[in-house]
């Protein structure tokens, strides 16, 4: 594994190009667009140097074709030269974090908080291969992936996109992603990026886009470690936090930025801004565009009103409120990932020797998916060995998640906050599919009022249940308004508010048609399995209580066999937790705590 060290070649063509441009280009390089707001015109035109899918955003009828189509008429715009436009081939970015999720067909991972749970390096780095290689099929060269937060807060609406409450597994596992996505920039690589830097995983009260209040040694010994594993393993950009860190937002913190980062750390590549990001520093948008340049931020995603940051920007050089010498240090940045990573050489996307590959979304690769499935899920409860259970059983499978494709992946599927039913996902396998296919007596009953009458037929119920869908700050919970109030009240700049996912923990007030469906079953005195979906940990005391069997299987994307195959005894349960089980919604509950107290601790999960 090799750090992206300087190259003498690289470095005299970057600077010959930086030589070569106008100001305009090199404003051009600095701006990331969404393609729902450019055309490839627009890409020649204004000397774009990137272009990215936000998530929900897709070509035509979104099928591979159509993204390699997509992508090569803004490779191609980026490359045609004349005497006012150098060829500078774009970076095409997307949020590819749990397999290439934007796209119809892909091979859906389970959600980060799985991985970790199942504690294989080199698992991560096969799926990190994979990911890299449905995301070539799609023509495109860059992932706002992997996300190294350190989740300490369950009440975060981001948490399963986190792989444990202390950075231990994220170190061990980062450097594996890095070099199975980055691959020595070979013909099958792709370009990680690595997020957020840094702290969004500790905000008090787990408000996303919230503040982390601690001291830095804290911020060090905690957050900053994956992202200084990932960097030595030669990670060539780092997208900044929306989070603030005590009261200063990330985006515009020089400190974080260029000198702990670009300086301390030695980061050679460049640092990308989140979507709208430095909308948040100021209330005037001009001042937002100085204070994130200054801070140290080299390509800006403002997928919206971009023309009017070129403006901005070239009227801050202009007036010297922004060093030419900034700009330059930027450029040069960008310029020198872009060659590092052999995006000069490579040919259209088009041409590429894996754009719309036959892999994608094929056997092999869902074979990955159903291996982490199988090695994610926690078994927490298992009274009288109740599981494995036996493949000519009378099974009755129910619950709102039992034949839900789309709860069953979560959110950042297609779109951002996910979708629901299976009509929109395609190749995957829902749990009731993966148990009807190895339990020829199984039956699916999505209203149990309706055959109280026969549950005694059955031997057993796999009752799957849980959360649906949600992403970022619409997956927080949050007791209440004063909680936004207070946390606003501490950061300098503007807050985004979003309204939260629910206001408790408990799964009985969250769902409370979850407990109902358990307690229904448990008056025929029939066995039951629970298998819960979601993206944290939950309080789950009643439901724990008044099941036989407890299975924590996260958000395990589109291979649901990889839950069946354990339950019936074909491999044994494997997966330990990477984050401490909670007994109550407050307060949240880490391993380093003075007082811990969980419900189960970090590390725990039972096996045949």
């Amino acid at each position: 594994m090799r750090k992206v060290k300087p190259n003498n070649s690289i470095q005299e063509q970057v600077e010959q190009l930086l030589a070569s441009m106008s100001l305009d280009q090199k404003i051009g390089q600095m701006t990331q667009v969404e393609r729902l707001t450019c055309t490839p015109e627009d890409v020649k035109y204004y000397h774009l140097g990137s272009v990215l899918s936000g998530a929900g955003s897709y070509p035509e009828s979104n099928s591979p074709n159509d993204w390699v189509n997509m992508a090569d008429a803004y490779w191609c715009a980026s490359m045609t030269a004349d005497k006012d436009h150098l060829a500078i081939p774009i970076l095409y970015g997307v949020d590819a974090v749990h397999g290439n999720n934007n796209v119809k067909g892909a091979t859906i991972f389970p959600h980060n908080i799985g991985l970790g749970a199942a504690f294989d390096p080199d698992l991560l780095e096969r799926i990190a291969q994979v990911t890299a290689k449905e995301v070539l099929a799609c023509g495109i060269d860059w992932v706002f992936a992997p996300n190294f937060a350190v989740a300490r807060n369950n009440h975060w609406g981001r948490t399963y996109e986190s792989f444990s409450e202390q950075p231990t597994i994220i170190n061990a596992y980062a450097p594996k992603i890095i070099n199975g996505m980055q691959n020595g920039f070979q013909a099958n690589s792709i370009v990680a990026g690595i997020k957020h830097w840094v702290g969004d995983g500790g905000t008090s009260h787990g408000v996303d886009q919230g503040d982390t209040v601690l001291h830095w040694r804290e911020l060090e010994n905690t957050h900053i470690p994956p992202f200084k594993h990932a960097i030595a393993a030669g990670a060539l950009t780092v997208m900044a936090s929306f989070s603030s860190w005590n009261g200063d937002k990330c985006h515009g913190h020089k400190y974080l930025l260029t000198d702990v980062l670009k300086n301390n750390m030695q980061f050679s590549g460049f640092i990308l801004s989140d979507m709208d990001a430095i909308d948040y520093l100021s209330s005037d948008f001009y001042q937002s565009v100085g204070l994130g340049v200054n801070a140290g931020i080299d390509m800006f995603m403002i997928p919206r009103n971009w023309q009017e940051f070129i403006d901005h920007l070239r009227s801050h050089v202009e007036l010297g409120t922004v060093p030419m010498e900034r700009i330059n240090d930027a450029v040069r940045r960008i310029l020198t990932v872009k060659l590092q990573y052999g995006l000069f050489d490579r040919p259209q996307p088009k041409l590429r020797e894996l754009a719309n590959d036959d892999s994608f979304g094929g056997k092999e690769h869902r074979e990955v998916a159903r291996e982490a499935v199988r090695k994610s899920l926690v078994l927490l409860k298992n009274q009288a060995a109740i599981l494995p259970l036996d493949k000519q059983a009378r099974v009755l499978v129910t619950g709102k998640n039992a034949h839900n494709l789309g709860h069953q992946c979560g959110g950042f599927t297609l779109d951002w906050q996910g979708v629901s039913g299976n009509e929109f996902i395609e190749g995957g396998t829902s749990i009731w599919q993966a148990i009807e296919s190895q339990a020829p007596k199984a039956q699916l009953h999505s209203n149990i009022n309706s055959i109280t009458e026969s549950v005694s037929s059955f031997d057993v119920a796999v009752v799957v249940i849980g959360e649906t869908s949600y992403a970022e700050g619409m997956g927080d919970i949050r007791s209440g308004d004063d909680i936004i109030v207070k946390t606003g009240s501490q950061i300098n700049g503007e807050m985004n508010i979003i309204k939260p996912y629910g206001k408790s923990l408990e799964l009985a007030k969250l769902h409370p048609e979850d407990y109902q469906m358990i307690k229904t079953l448990a008056t025929h005195n029939i066995p039951i399995i629970t298998v819960l979906i979601s993206g944290r940990p939950l309080v789950v005391n009643k439901e724990l209580q008044a099941s036989n069997a407890f299975v924590a299987a996260w958000l395990p994307g589109s291979e649901g066999q990889g839950v069946s195959d354990v339950l019936f005894g074909d491999y044994n349960f494997q997966g330990k937790l990477s984050f401490s089980w909670p007994k109550t919604s407050h307060p949240t509950v880490n391993i380093d705590d003075t007082s811990y107290k969980p419900l189960f601790p970090y590390g725990f999960g039972l096996s045949y």
